[in-house]
């Protein structure tokens, strides 16, 4: 370690037991003076590590999550970020603030699409977990294909990585890579001689290759399936692991079957049952048991402002991250799988990490909220009046409806709910912001 990453460390070290000894805690900032100190902190950090980059558009830190579960049962020594602080400050203040224990410790992060070629450039990653690439932050990422470059341009360093990949998802294999490349995906067994088109509006159904509209044998979801191109050979390629059954999806609890073995996990949604199968791929390539992923399933699973249940007072606030219209269509399809009474509430903010440009809230299905049945919408953030005016047009009864612009004013309306349970859709700094009032409050400790 040279000098300069040495003062940079100790600095960023000292920085974090401040804010986490007086303020409640810092995920990113210790990282942020670490790295302005020595831009190639991460050179000297992370050189013993051997890497897994958790990276694409939805499903990171669920994803990262149930990887650390599964490898803690076999290796003593893994390092993550469990917070979803997934860009480069953050990440430095993972590799800070961990005590290696062994002399060749892993690291399972999840990283920014943006950030992987910066990773990349310090650390060559062993595996690379790629979840999914759909429209998010046009402000930010552009297109889809713009996003893929940009995970390309990190793989591209690291030409002996494996690449455990989404098979369902037709843009990881627009591109041929000197990577091995190992794919999971749904099964599509029974659906072999169907053929028929994604839904209208869908994005990303363009054959890769030619431009033809592609074709299915099944869709789990969006543009994610069992996807061929009619006019020429390109096909969704051979998976090494698949889901092979749902027996049951609520908003608590997902039974499936991958590769014809049961699991149960505590969370919902069939976004999620992704995360677990990507999960799956990559510790069975690294040798973990099928009663040890059991085991990580089983988790009581509380993950960072993702579908997290937070009690205050004598309701349960159940936080879920929204960020793009895919995302928050398979959301609100899991929240209305819940047959038990609930509120409802939505914060949109629209700083730099929720994505400035919120006109993405019109592509998503509002409209299949069943508002007779809801007996309030909440709405909030800095963007309240956009979400409101949302709900408004998708058939919401105005009665119905309280606006509040500060988190403060929103946390004040949970005891008031009708319900005992309340979802709340928040965008990524609107979920921070949420979380560090009910700390300050005392309902949930700081991470």
């Amino acid at each position: 370690m040279t000098f300069k990453s040495g003062i940079a460390t100790l600095t960023g070290k000292t920085s974090y037991f401040i804010l986490n000894k007086f303020f409640n805690g810092g995920s990113s900032y210790p990282g942020k003076i670490a790295y302005k100190i020595d831009p190639d902190i991460l050179k000297s950090l992370g050189k013993d590590y051997e890497l897994i980059v958790v990276t694409g558009t939805n499903g990171k830190t669920l994803t990262t999550s149930l990887i650390n579960k599964m490898l803690i049962q076999k290796y003593d020594d893994v390092l993550t970020n469990p917070t979803g602080s997934n860009m480069i400050q953050g990440i430095v203040t993972s590799f800070v603030t961990h005590h290696k224990k062994s002399k060749k410790p892993l690291a399972v992060l999840e990283v920014d699409e943006a950030n992987v070629p910066i990773i990349c450039k310090y650390i060559k990653p062993k595996y690379f977990v790629l979840t999914n690439i759909f429209r998010d932050q046009m402000d930010r990422y552009g297109e889809i294909y713009t996003t893929y470059q940009k995970i390309l341009d990190g793989i591209k360093l690291a030409p002996d990585a494996t690449i455990i990949a989404n098979g369902d998802a037709a843009i990881f294999a627009s591109k041929e890579l000197p990577n091995k490349v190992i794919n999971y995906g749904f099964s599509d067994k029974g659906h072999e001689n169907e053929d028929f088109k994604a839904p209208t509006n869908t994005d990303g159904v363009l054959c890769p290759r030619c431009n033809h509209i592609m074709h299915y044998h099944m869709i789990s979801y969006a543009n994610l399936g069992s996807y061929f191109c009619p006019n020429c050979n390109f096909k969704r390629g051979q998976l090494k692991y698949q889901v092979t059954g749902i027996s049951t999806l609520l908003p608590n609890k997902t039974e499936f079957e991958i590769d014809g073995n049961k699991f149960t996990m505590n969370i919902g949604g069939k976004y999620n049952v992704y995360n677990a199968l990507a999960a799956y791929a990559i510790a069975s390539e690294m040798g973990i048991g099928v009663e040890q992923i059991r085991k990580a399933f089983a988790y009581d699973e509380k993950v960072f402002g993702r579908q997290e249940t937070i009690t205050v007072d004598d309701k349960d606030v159940n936080i879920i991250l929204v960020k793009n219209p895919v995302g928050l269509n398979q959301v609100i399809e899991t929240v209305l799988s819940d047959e038990e009474p609930y509120s409802l509430a939505f914060l949109l903010n629209a700083n730099y990490a929720d994505g400035i440009d919120t006109s993405w809230i019109w592509d998503a299905n509002f409209e299949d909220f069943d508002y007779d049945k809801l007996p309030l919408v909440i709405t909030g953030g800095k963007r309240v009046k956009d979400v409101t005016y949302r709900f408004k047009i998708a058939g919401l009864n105005m009665n119905k409806n309280i606006e509040t612009v500060e988190i403060e004013d929103f946390v004040k309306q949970i005891p008031k709910i009708p319900t005992k349970k309340i979802y709340v859709l928040a965008t990524y700094t609107a979920m921070l912001g949420l979380r560090k009032v009910l700390s300050d409050q005392g309902y949930i400790k700081q991470k």
